[in-house]
């Protein structure tokens, strides 16, 4: 048997029990792995949460990185001891956990579990989004919500490295530190400021070419009232609730925008594109040119603590949960 959170009713962060569950024995094409570092990701609240509906009872997770124990028959390409980082092994809040061949990647030399487990979704996530949902180009100016978060600060790296001038927004101080430190050539506090209005200011008018926007409710109409004319709206998440339906019209008279609901899975949907997206993204890591933000690390037992710390936005960067360290509490 082996260590794993449980969920056995939806609700709350206290829904997040940690127990027992029978220590997992590979298929064909599949790997088993200690799991190092498990991500903590939105979606993860919005399973726990039934948003998205799951089977009950189930381990929460589908994000990590570690060291592979056993190999199914039919795997290629990994061996027991291979260093691994994965976005869709589900229950992978646990301490092990099985890992499709397919969805592996090998970590390189010079990058830590704990590096890649905290790259891994919110890392591709950015690649995706400056690479095929807004091609970010040379001269670009692109808005980043949330810019000192997990997917921020990776965001504005890599919009930064594609030669793009970057706005972001933040709640603090501290986290407008994080984001300039990242890159941000502009942050606007959105505490203290109408943000589409300091776009408006800092654009003379025109407003940006894209809007990265994984906040969802609170930010959606500022957002579209931020974009130039033809821009693209980006909504890749909703971490502060759902946008209410939204009438075409709206796009036409916001000066003939797009908007776009993209998610991983469509972006990762062959071995060769999640190949290239991972080649790409942990080429830079180990190069230097991007900088992996571990915001927080918490034991397993604690997973409802690194949920609420989550959802109530008192964190920058990433969130782990590390099935090796002890709970204090």
């Amino acid at each position: 048997m082996v260590d794993a959170i449980l969920v056995r009713a939806t609700g709350g962060p206290e829904v997040l029990e940690l127990g027992k569950v029978p220590a997992p024995k590979p298929g064909a094409g599949d790997l088993v792995v200690s799991v190092a570092a498990a991500g903590v990701n939105f979606i993860d609240v919005y399973h726990r949460s039934g948003q998205y509906g799951m089977p009950l009872p189930f381990t929460p997770g589908g994000e990590g990185a570690g060291t592979v124990l056993a190999v199914g028959d039919d795997v290629t390409g990994f061996a027991e001891g291979d260093h691994v980082a994965w976005t869709a092994a589900p229950g992978s809040y646990a301490q092990q956990v099985i890992v499709p061949a397919a969805a592996a990647f090998r970590i390189p030399e010079g990058v830590e579990d704990e590096v890649a487990a905290a790259a891994m979704l919110q890392g591709i996530t950015a690649h995706y989004l400056v690479t095929s949902t807004y091609a970010v180009k040379p001269g670009d100016t692109v808005l980043v919500h949330a810019a000192a978060g997990g997917v921020g600060l990776l965001l504005v790296q890599l919009a930064k490295f594609r030669g793009g001038k970057v706005i972001g927004t933040v709640s603090t101080p501290e986290k407008e530190a994080l984001a300039r430190e990242a890159g941000a050539d502009e942050v606007i506090r959105y505490t203290e400021t109408d943000f589409a209005e300091a776009v408006a200011d800092l654009t003379g008018g025109v407003g940006v070419a894209a809007v990265y926007d994984g906040v969802g409710r609170t930010t959606f109409d500022g957002s579209l009232a931020s974009l130039s004319r033809r821009g693209v709206l980006a909504l890749f998440g909703a971490s502060s609730g759902p946008v209410p339906p939204v009438d075409p019209q709206r796009l036409n008279t916001a000066g003939s925008v797009f908007l776009t609901r993209p998610t991983l899975g469509h972006h990762i949907a062959t071995p060769e594109e999640f190949q290239w997206r991972c080649d790409e993204l942990f080429s830079a890591i180990a190069a230097g040119r991007v900088s992996v933000r571990i915001g927080g690390r918490y034991p397993l037992a604690d997973a409802a603590k690194a949920h609420e710390d989550l959802e109530g936005r008192r964190t920058t960067g990433k969130l782990l949960l590390l099935p090796s360290a002890v709970s204090v509490a």
